[in-house]
């Protein structure tokens, strides 16, 4: 029952989402069949006209959110006025890059970001203690779009190791899985650390305050008592307690992620969803910009999900509550 109404609110706040959204977009100055018009090289009044009623552009705006709503519902996301395709076929294309993209950085973040808060809060006073923590700070400090220019720099002209666009080597396509899963991987190292330093650093951090809060409970000086090693007290007493506050930060930075994905993507020329609601908000492609704002919407709610049931599965006592 809880889950059923989970996913009720979801798709309330989905719907909520494309109200807010179809709005915010009819408010923004320009007109859309001009920009229409303008990609096919004129922009004559029967043209305009003609536009406007092909794409339904001048009906009331009460009228197009509805008649958006209804397609939405029989999962239409209409053509793309700028690539004259159906919207759901672009994010088709697109969607996995910035998944492939999205999970590295998190599972990067997670894993280099939460042992290190760990080594650091073993000794809150020693040297790896400060130096997590203004590795932290620099991280966290560091725009995205930064550091992204700075690996493209760097590892395009002073120590070209890494590529610095793309997704993969175009003369690989006809290779075997196995070669072109390692292009892949080649390819994403430098988007996905990009992307992780910025959530790394909170991780880290988060990862330390909790664990050295975590350490000083009466429960651990009882483990250690009984004469437990202190790898058990920490990793697996401690640690259990101390990553509930991480889950629940992961889940709720999701879409922080999405959204720094699109600098990301700009910068590496990385062919995600990023970069297609980047290059649609400069062509004023209203649908293709709702579907990717939509498909969004619902992958932070199933993060959001997931990290509620992550967050049940390592406290039994929520579980049993639920």
């Amino acid at each position: 029952m809880n889950i059923l109404r989970r996913v009720f609110s979801g798709l309330l706040l989905i719907i909520g989402v494309i109200a807010l959204n179809f709005f915010l977009l009819q408010l923004a100055p320009g007109d859309t069949a001009e920009a229409i018009a303008g990609s096919m090289g004129g922009a004559s009044e029967e043209l305009l006209a003609e536009i406007r009623q092909t794409y339904g552009l001048d009906k009331p705006v009460l009228s197009q959110l509805f008649i958006y709503l209804g397609d939405v519902i029989t999962f239409d996301l209409g053509t793309s006025y700028f690539y004259n395709q159906p919207v759901s076929s672009l994010i088709a294309q697109r969607i996995g890059p910035t998944i492939l993209l999205v999970l590295s950085a998190i599972f990067l973040s997670l894993c280099i970001g939460v042992p290190l808060g760990v080594m650091a809060a073993e000794k809150p006073s020693g040297g790896l203690s400060y130096s997590v923590t203004l590795l932290a700070l620099v991280g966290y400090a560091t725009p995205v779009f930064w550091s992204g220019l700075m690996f493209v720099i760097f590892f395009a002209s002073v120590i070209p190791i890494f590529p610095v666009q793309g997704f993969e080597d175009i003369s690989l396509r006809k290779a075997s899985f196995f070669v072109r899963s390692l292009d892949v991987l080649h390819h994403l190292i430098l988007p996905a650390i990009t992307l992780a330093i910025i959530y790394l650093a909170q991780y880290s951090r988060m990862a330390r305050a909790s664990m050295i809060e975590t350490l000083s409970s009466d429960y651990i000086r009882t483990a250690r008592a009984k004469g437990l090693s202190e790898l058990t007290v920490v990793y697996k007493h401690g640690l259990r307690n101390a990553v509930l506050p991480i889950i629940t930060l992961a889940g709720l930075q999701f879409g922080n992620l999405l959204s720094g994905a699109i600098l990301v993507e700009t910068v590496f020329n990385w062919p995600g969803l990023g970069r297609l609601i980047f290059d649609a908000i400069l062509a004023r492609d209203y649908p293709t910009i709702l579907g990717v704002l939509i498909i969004s919407s619902v992958m932070v709610i199933v993060a959001n999900m997931l990290s509620d049931m992550g967050y049940r599965l390592a406290d039994p006592r929520i579980l049993k509550q639920g």
